[in-house]
């Protein structure tokens, strides 16, 4: 009895820390300090499990447990900003292959539940996270091959896919009778018939999702794997694994409604409709695609432009990333300041490729938090401003988000940076954005592009700045 009540209260203890974690990531100011919470909630966690459940086994149990922390340590001290993605996808992949290992292991305990009432819970429990999980993992190891490059980012549709989903859901319902009718433990082979399909099912979804859409796919695939671990917290009757599996799961969901909303598009319409079918050609730089003519301009031009600026807007994007542009920038937008510029920085919801990937990038790079500001802070003070910094975005500042209906962005909130007086794209050459088109604000007579590296240009900019 009092080992139950010590348990009950780490994991209490522990479901505190975790949703003080969620608080503390809900802003700049506090996200480190969340992270903290989360770390330490994880250990109270990991102790009163191995404290509850006694295990025999220490040897096998703390190599296992070292050889995860070294290859995390590792993974997290060598990984790129811009691969941090990918690395999330492949991560929701592992929550899902647990997910997939514990319903089996569940199914095939001798403790299995006899009681007929209680076991056709259970049995219903093991088979609905066994199907998530499968679909989360496969579903997140597409994700990362196409947001790594292995995969291109155009969506695949297969004739009738909407049908092929609907026939892997049927024959998943279908399977899921046989096996929680199947006496003893006679229903593996409808177990892993299903784990068979619902990884089909994983590959198909995400494939016919387009790169436009990548950012949003993995919040929801974050929402996945919180559902497959509460999942797995009820097969092991564990309530912290439930409590924590349903804090991922409804924050990835909100996160996704977040997201959509500010693409101005359903959750159904991203998963299902196959966005992106469209590709953008990519003239060379400094030609025109029919839209008009580009004004390319120089260094120079620039850094005059800067000089006489009284007020200035960076928009990052995953160029920016790409380059790693962020500290000469911070370094240019701090001496503007110093020369007594207006500068700060716009950030939209869906720039990058990863939710909340640029504020990230621009604190690494000690960007003070209040001159980064979010779309609906900073959308209406366009107008206002003398130049504005495009680097390495494109898809979040195109106009025809607002007045071309046939675009396949139509209705997608934008920055506005072509209401500013002038606008400087920091781009490589004309190739289209994430979402496969043409940009009309290249052609605009306000916008000047400087063709490069992201950070080659800022740091010839930053130079003729202070020469200046």
């Amino acid at each position: 009895m009092m080992k139950d009540s010590l348990l009950s209260v780490a994991y209490l203890a522990a479901s505190a820390l975790f949703i003080l974690s969620l608080r503390g990531l809900s802003s700049q100011e506090t996200a480190r300090r969340g992270n903290s919470y989360g770390a330490i909630g994880m250990v109270i966690a990991l102790l009163a499990t191995l404290f509850a459940s006694s295990p025999s086994g220490y040897a096998i149990l703390a190599g296992t447990i070292a050889i995860g922390a070294v290859v995390g340590a590792f993974v997290a001290a060598r990984v790129a900003m811009t691969s941090m993605p990918e690395l999330v996808a492949i991560l929701h992949s592992f929550v899902g292959a647990a997910a997939v290992l514990v319903g089996i292991a569940a199914y095939v305990d001798p403790a299995l539940s006899a009681h007929a009432t209680s076991r056709t819970v259970h049995l219903v429990e093991i088979f609905v996270g066994v199907w998530i999980g499968a679909i989360t993992l496969t579903g997140s190891v597409i994700a990362f091959a196409k947001l790594r490059g292995n995969l291109s980012g155009k969506p695949l549709l297969l004739p009738g896919r909407h049908f092929i989903n609907l026939g892997m859901l049927v024959a998943s319902i279908i399977l899921g009778v046989l096996f929680v009718a199947a006496p003893d433990h006679s229903g593996m082979m409808s177990l892993l018939l299903m784990t068979a399909v619902a990884l089909v099912m994983g590959v198909h979804l995400v494939v016919a999702i387009g790169g436009a859409d990548m950012p949003v796919v993995v919040s929801v695939l974050n929402s996945y794997s919180g559902w497959a671990a509460a999942a797995a917290g009820f097969m092991l009757e564990n309530d912290l694994l439930i409590v924590t599996g349903a804090l991922v799961g409804s924050s990835g969901a909100i996160l996704s409604y977040i997201m959509c909303k500010a693409m101005n598009r359903s959750i159904w319409n991203v998963i299902f409709g196959g966005f992106g079918t469209q590709s953008g050609a990519a003239p060379a730089a400094g030609s025109s695609s029919g839209g008009g003519q580009v004004w390319t301009g120089s260094v120079d031009q620039v850094k005059d432009l800067l000089l006489a600026a009284r007020s200035v807007i960076v928009v990052p994007g995953y160029g920016m990333a790409v380059a790693r542009a962020q500290h000469p920038l911070h370094e240019l937008i701090m001496l503007l300041k110093k020369r007594g510029a207006k500068c700060r920085y716009a950030i939209h919801p869906v720039a990058g490729r990863l939710p909340g990937h640029m504020n990230v990038l621009l604190a690494e790079a000690n960007v003070p938090y209040d001159i980064v500001l979010e779309m609906e802070e900073i959308d209406h003070d366009f107008k206002d401003t003398d130049v504005v910094l495009v680097v390495g975005a494109n898809d979040i500042v195109n106009p025809a988000a607002l007045d071309d209906p046939s675009s396949p962005i139509y209705g997608m909130p934008v920055l506005h940076a072509w209401e500013a007086k002038t606008v400087v794209f920091l781009k490589r050459g004309m190739a289209a954005g994430y979402a496969g088109i043409d940009n009309p604000l290249f052609y605009r007579e306000n916008t000047m592009m400087l063709f490069g590296d992201a950070r080659d240009s800022i740091d010839k900019v930053l130079n003729a700045v202070k020469a200046g």
